[in-house]
């Protein structure tokens, strides 16, 4: 059986014949047959994912193959993809197949790119563990007993399990680096506008981010490349040229390390224990390491809830039971075509963050929360920048503690929010962050470190990211 160490192995090994890539795709299929009880995807396109294996090897034997020839894709449920079904893991959704692509599909297929799939995600992205799906959990590969997180879950654990190389995923407040952190993979957030939210259906449309999921940095560089640039179906993507990836590993960094998030009350000793060993070593290879201080910490996780579900009951309110996708056997009317509908079509999670945000919304209470949350957004900003003006990354655990047991945060949505404590700063911001796995908990599941990097940095955060 063929084993992938890269994308740059990979496609000296294609271009050899050493494997093929109807051979690579037989193997995810089989991989993906042999661990369906993992739940991580909802569906599998072998027929177009064979179809375009053959039509990649032929390019590959005429010498005329694209950067990503061979590399197996996997899309998370709410990436569209021309002809195929989409669905954000949610009822209401049912049965929707979308009529184009995403700008970020569009790319990865033009440098041939095989797209095996589509992944099982918390439903519209809204949550931290993957028990939000209207198709079940996903278990995480390295123990079944545990969450993949969330909500990029089935992403990661297709990346962890073999079902493909490299997933795609969003992150609107840390659906990428946490399930990335509790799968032992690399997951990255992209500077907000570096890659085009055209084809992602939304969540909150100022905190939504596509990036990738790989098993290492490299690919995780490479395809950020590539999915990445400006788009004229998406007027807040940016027109800043695309980064290299060639920074120079000689160079030296300085490096802020968050005094509240090292030594926050929540964090398992054994996570602080391994974040200070990585950074124990990058201090051994020339870096400067400085512990400075954030006192906002308690401030971000309210003030991401506060303005994405504003974002969500706006973007949310689109999905009626009129236009496509799940209406209510039981309406009788246009009144109870709405209602019914949508109480039944959503699912308990999203049903929450939609009356939250259109509270947040309501006449009485905008200025007291939604306008509230804007302004510290701005002052988070702010004082994350002014780091970013003396040293090169900030770094923080990913996550306070490793996946945990399904069902132990379930009954508390606060506990749960908590989860991304340390996430959402990058994406309030809406600078770079990526996490890097880090070590090993004795309880054998992964701990993962992240890195952000000022606005556009994505170079210089893979270099970094590249030490550990």
């Amino acid at each position: 059986m063929y084993s992938y160490k890269n994308i740059p192995q990979l496609q000296v090994d294609l271009k050899n014949g050493i494997t093929t890539c109807v051979n690579l795709v037989n193997q995810a299929i089989s991989n993906i047959n042999a661990k369906k009880q993992l739940n991580a995807m909802l569906e599998v396109f072998e027929t177009s994912a064979l179809a375009q294996a053959k039509l990649v090897d032929e390019k590959i034997k005429n010498n005329a193959a694209g950067k990503l020839a061979g590399v197996i894709i996997a899309l998370k449920d709410n990436i569209c993809y021309k002809g195929h079904k989409v669905s954000a893991s949610s009822k209401i959704l049912e049965g929707f197949e979308s009529l184009y692509s995403a700008t970020v599909v569009e790319k990865l297929l033009n440098e041939d790119a095989i797209i095996i799939g589509r992944c099982n995600c918390d439903e519209f992205a809204m949550g931290s563990s993957n028990e939000n799906s209207a198709f079940g959990n996903v278990k995480n590969s390295i123990n079944e007993n545990y969450v993949p997180g969330g909500s990029s879950g089935g992403s990661a654990v297709a990346v962890a399990a073999d079902f493909c190389h490299v997933a795609l995923g969003s992150d609107t407040g840390g659906s990428i680096r946490q399930p990335a952190s509790f799968t032992g993979t690399v997951g990255v957030k992209p500077t907000y506008g570096r890659v085009s939210r055209h084809g992602l259906i939304a969540y909150a449309s100022s905190f939504d981010q596509i990036g990738p999921i790989a098993k290492n940095v490299i690919d995780a560089a490479i395809i950020t490349k590539i999915i990445s640039g400006s788009d004229k179906m998406d007027n807040t993507s940016s027109s800043k040229p695309v980064f290299e990836i060639n920074e120079s590993s000689t160079k030296k960094y300085k490096i802020a390390v968050l005094s509240e998030c090292i030594n926050a009350d929540g964090l398992d000793k054994e996570v602080k224990q391994a974040i200070n060993t990585t950074l124990e070593k990058y201090k051994q290879q020339g870096h400067t390491v400085e512990e400075v201080s954030f006192p906002f910490l308690e401030y971000l996780v309210p003030t991401y809830y506060v303005l994405t579900t504003a974002e969500a009951s706006s973007n949310l309110a689109r999905f009626d039971g009129i236009h496509y996708g799940y209406r209510s056997k039981n309406a009788t009317d246009l009144e109870s075509t709405y209602k019914k509908s949508r109480s039944e079509g959503f699912g308990k999670e999203v049903k929450r963050r939609i009356m939250l945000g259109t509270f947040v919304l309501s006449a009485g209470y905008y200025d007291a929360y939604y306008n509230k949350g804007q302004k510290v957004r701005r002052i988070i900003q702010q004082k994350t920048l002014e780091l970013f003006k003396q040293y090169d990354a900030i770094v923080t655990p990913s996550t306070p503690g490793t996946a945990f047991e399904f069902g132990k945060n379930s009954a508390d949505p606060i506990k749960m929010y908590l989860e991304d404590i340390f996430t959402v700063q990058a994406n309030i911001v809406g600078s770079p962050a990526i996490s890097v796995p880090c070590g090993t908990h004795s309880n054998g599941l992964p701990i993962g470190i992240q890195f952000m990097t000022n606005f556009f940095e994505e170079e210089k955060m893979f270099a970094i990211a590249e030490l550990v």
